[in-house]
């Protein structure tokens, strides 16, 4: 049937019939929100990239880890704010309040935004089709003895407080990250794992994680986990470190106890009510 015939039989339907489907025509969000995300074929995909690399990996990375300097979350785990493609869609199409998350502008077509939807989608995946080697109880074991990550690590509020908390580390990241950060911890360091080695006024040396830092202050933790701040118009000698202090267990650990110890760090997500 032709466009011109199809209307034909609109126009000569009620006129309240005629606006409800007419309005439902002309409208993508609508349809989109109804009948769920209709841009999410590969091409689609690759535009949301395009679109993500160009706006948004200024605040959330190239990867779309997050950036806890500007409080960017990580888009390729669980999302916080947002459960459906279309709460996603009006994060992005309305920003959040009180947040550095802007709305999109307001040019931008909806089709761009369902294609940004699928391209964030498209970064995860479900963890319970992962298939691993390991033995996560064994890997458990290793965690808290032998390798002695529960030092530094805390995971369920029991451990240190000397690296990242890694009760939720299996949301937010593949295995194979997993295992890249275990073998080679310094070929990605987050700034707030930066040490840095600061002479205050004093004259004393000390050295820290970078907790905090912005033009005229900053922060450091020590190995004690004591606080201390420094006005950078008192320093007298600033090093920054980019390395993790972390070891690498590639000689450490045999290649199945790494197995191991990645399907323990992988087993770690929120419980399920």
């Amino acid at each position: 049937m032709t466009r011109n015939k199809l209307w034909g039989r609109l126009l000569r339907k009620p006129p309240a019939l005629f606006f409800l489907l007419a309005s439902a025509l002309m409208s993508p969000t609508l349809l989109a929100e109804d009948a769920g995300n209709l841009y999410n074929t590969e091409l689609d995909i690759a535009m949301g990239q395009r679109y993500f690399e160009r706006q948004c990996s200024r605040c959330h990375g190239f990867d779309a880890k997050g950036n806890d300097e500007t409080g960017a979350p990580d888009l390729t785990g669980t999302l916080s704010r947002a459960s459906s493609d279309t709460g996603i869609f009006n994060v992005i199409r309305e920003g959040v309040s009180g947040t550095a998350m802007l709305p999109v502008a307001a040019e931008v077509p909806d089709a761009t935004v369902w294609q940004l939807v699928s391209y964030i989608n498209s970064l995860r995946y479900d963890p319970s089709l992962v298939v691993l080697e390991g033995d996560a109880d064994s890997g458990r074991r290793l965690f808290n003895g032998q390798a002695d990550c529960s030092g530094c690590h805390m995971v369920g509020g029991r451990g240190g407080r000397l690296g990242p908390d890694l009760s939720r580390i299996g949301e937010d990241h593949r295995p194979e990250d997993l295992l890249d950060a275990l073998v080679a911890p310094s070929a990605d360091v987050d700034p707030r794992w930066w040490t840095l080695r600061i002479t205050g006024p004093d004259g004393i040396e000390r050295e820290g994680f970078r907790m905090g830092e912005d033009s005229f202050a900053v922060r450091i933790m020590d190995a004690e986990t004591q606080l201390w701040s420094f006005d950078k118009s008192d320093i007298q000698n600033y090093e920054r470190i980019e390395e993790s202090t972390m070891p690498s267990y590639d000689q450490r650990l045999t290649e199945s106890e790494l197995d191991d110890l990645v399907a323990y760090l992988f087993s770690l997500r929120r419980e399920e009510n």
